[in-house]
């Protein structure tokens, strides 16, 4: 009889479960109880105050437009570090991983200190009438940046994996470079990518530290949803935070569950072909 390196089923998956309830299912169990203290009334004016709505315009749609930046730019990063040999290599690939090691505040001073009317870059760009610090447009930078290594990290493997001489076979067939791209190497990588915009688009929801430096924090302009919560536990508005923390939860589940479902139908889809 073979000898596992782990103990059975059963155990394992007792340890699985139990640790999985005590880091996330207590937790938001947690919050959840918390806001069924409030009436159906109080809790829909909690989530629906303008001031919240437009916390939620902002958080979702510079999560989205700063997901999609990284998709296409995380994938033009990857190629590059997979099918490029060039001096200073190691080093680009190191700093992919920057926002990782990076504290997230750090991020957010830097970022406003660069970007600011009298930083080194902000100062040549408001003269022009461009102003990115303390605007929207910052809370997408920002988040762009914390959420590009979500995408290169994730499609960077399977470029590598990729079988290269069915590139050769469809160029040899004539094909054009877009035509193997779009036929050959993108339907094999998409997965990956859907995962990497996914993990980017759901880091960049509950960012925090690097967004307020930048963001200005002006009611229902540049204020995240986040920064609402932690405002409503300022004031020890415990069931408001936890009521717009839950529809922030109910999103995201809903949006990652979607992703999530796209992923497994982009893989069936492959297998069958």
């Amino acid at each position: 009889m073979s000898r596992r390196v782990l103990p059975g089923f059963h155990l394992t998956l007792g340890f699985s479960i139990f640790y999985l309830c005590l880091i996330v299912l207590i937790p938001l169990s947690a919050l959840a109880f918390k806001t069924s203290l409030l009436s159906w009334e109080q809790f829909w004016t909690a989530v629906t105050a303008p001031r919240v709505m437009a916390s939620y315009r902002l958080t979702f749609g510079a999560s989205l437009i700063a997901a999609l930046v990284n998709l296409v730019f995380g994938l033009l990063v990857a190629w590059v570090l997979v099918r490029y040999k060039f001096p200073g290599k190691r080093i680009v690939d190191a700093l992919v991983d920057l926002p990782f090691a990076l504290p997230t505040a750090v991020a957010g001073i830097s970022l406003t200190a660069l970007l600011a009317g009298n930083g080194w870059i902000g100062q040549y760009l408001e003269p022009l009438g461009i102003k990115l610090a303390f605007t929207p447009a910052g809370v997408v930078i920002a988040l762009i940046f914390i959420g590009l290594p979500f995408v290169v990290r994730t499609v960077q493997p399977v470029l590598e994996d990729t079988e290269k001489e069915l590139e050769e076979a469809a160029t040899s067939l004539g094909a054009t470079r877009l035509q193997t791209f779009t036929k050959v190497i993108l339907p094999s990588i998409t997965p990956a990518l859907l995962t990497g915009f996914a993990m980017a688009f759901a880091r960049a929801i509950g960012e925090y530290g690097s967004v307020i430096f930048i963001a200005g924090n002006m009611p229902m302009i540049s204020e995240i949803t986040p920064l609402i919560i932690i405002g409503k536990l300022e004031q020890y508005d415990f069931a408001g935070a936890t009521a717009v923390a839950l529809v922030m939860l109910v999103i995201s589940f809903v949006l990652l569950l979607v992703i999530n479902a796209l992923q497994a139908w982009q893989r069936r889809r492959g297998a069958s072909a």
